[in-house]
Order: C-alpha cells, then structure tokens, then sequence
C-alpha cells in the first residue's frame, strides 16, 4: 500500500465505519468512471468501462492524468456502485489509475466476476496484486519498479517509448515476464511524432515486440 497517502485518507475519514471500508475494499477514492473505447495495448478497439481509482506516488512526468495523484481530492465511494454503473453498460471493466493497486481491489473484483463481468487491470506493478484478473497490463515505470510477483502474472507488458534509452530499459523488463507475455512499445503522447518512426524500426528489428498507440487520443474519444 501507497502508506503515507493512504494512512492521510483514513486518517481524514472521521466515520469509523467508512475507515473500516476502505481498508476492506469495500469503499474506493473514485476519480471517476465512464464507459469508452480501449485505446492502448492487446485490448485495442474494445469496448470497456473504465474505473480510474484516484491515488498514485510512481510520478511520471508525462503523466497525462495527474490529478489522480492525490487520494484526498477523490472521496470514498461506495464499491457496490461502482459495480451497480458498470453492469449497466460494459461486459469489460478496466480497473486503471492512479495506481489502483494502492487499495484493496479483492472486493471490486469479487463483485464484478461474480456477475460475470471480464476484469481488466492497468498497473504499474510497484505495490502487490490483490484482487482476482482476467487481464493483467503492467507497465513497469523506472522511478518505481514493479514487484518481483508482478512480473509473472502479467499478461501485458507495455513500455512507454520517451527516449533511445527506453528501449534498453524495455529489454531489461521484458526479462522478467513469462514467455505468453504479450509485449508492447507504446511512444509517449507528447513526443509522439518523434519516438514512433524509431518504434518501428526497433519491432522491424526484433518482432517479439508489437506497437501500442493510443488510438483514443487520435480518435478524441476519452
């Protein structure tokens, strides 16, 4: 668990009770919630419901969503609801971040498998799995590093593409995954024009690896 934000988030719930639900999964600090279009990775194309639960120490600088850093600006809600708006539209949900893995997603998950939902997740793998998936993207981040448990229960690995370095640091994580692992160079949004042609001919060069865009944003969906 992310301690310090989390420990500051209960700390400011005053309600016992509602304490006690956070811990247990069964409250989230909701950033917000939506039905789209996955736009990144293996799941491309895909309708899904995306949960982004607020909360994330990893800071990446060319975090494109960093107003979920802070859990205190998401208050707690309730996680029976989330899954009550999800069964309205999706079969897929994508748990997302934040850094979901910050909480205890078992009872998310529970309740959303159990009504025969598929359940995504997006990760950085800095803080152990909880929760049950059918669907594991780890996108491994160089000032936080996943894991070691991580590494083998992914089912994606998705190295975001800023610099010539980060080929090397891709290589470095793609090591650790299993060999059904399916892996992904994806250039960083602002520096797209720029990092995709060397994409290309970095995957020409070594086929195990495939290009992930975020198609979303090309398509100006959310």
């Amino acid at each position: 668990m992310y301690k310090s934000s989390l420990l500051g988030y209960i700390c400011n719930m005053i309600d016992k009770k509602t304490q006690a639900q956070i811990t247990s999964g069964e409250m989230l600090p909701l950033m917000e919630a939506f039905y789209s279009i996955q736009g990144e990775g293996a799941h491309t194309g895909k309708a899904a419901y995306f949960v982004r639960i607020g909360g994330c120490d990893v800071g990446c600088h060319w975090c494109d969503v960093k107003e979920s850093w802070n859990p205190e600006l998401h208050p707690a809600k309730c996680t029976e609801n989330i899954v009550k708006n999800a069964l309205i539209q999706a079969k897929t949900v994508v748990v997302t971040g934040g850094e979901p893995l910050m909480w205890n997603l078992d009872f998310l998950t529970k309740k959303l498998r159990e009504n025969k939902l598929k359940v995504h997740l997006e990760t950085s793998g800095a803080y152990p799995i909880s929760g049950q998936w059918d669907w594991i993207c780890l996108s491994p981040k160089k000032r936080k590093l996943p894991r070691e448990a991580v590494y083998k229960e992914a089912h994606e690995l998705k190295i975001i593409i800023s610099n010539k370095h980060d080929f090397i640091f891709a290589e470095q994580q793609a090591a650790k995954v299993s060999e059904n692992c399916e892996r992904y160079l994806q250039p960083e949004w602002s520096k797209h024009e720029k990092m995709t042609p060397l994409i290309v001919a970095y995957v020409l060069k070594h086929p195990q690896w495939k290009i992930s865009l975020q198609t979303h944003k090309y398509l100006n969906i959310p």
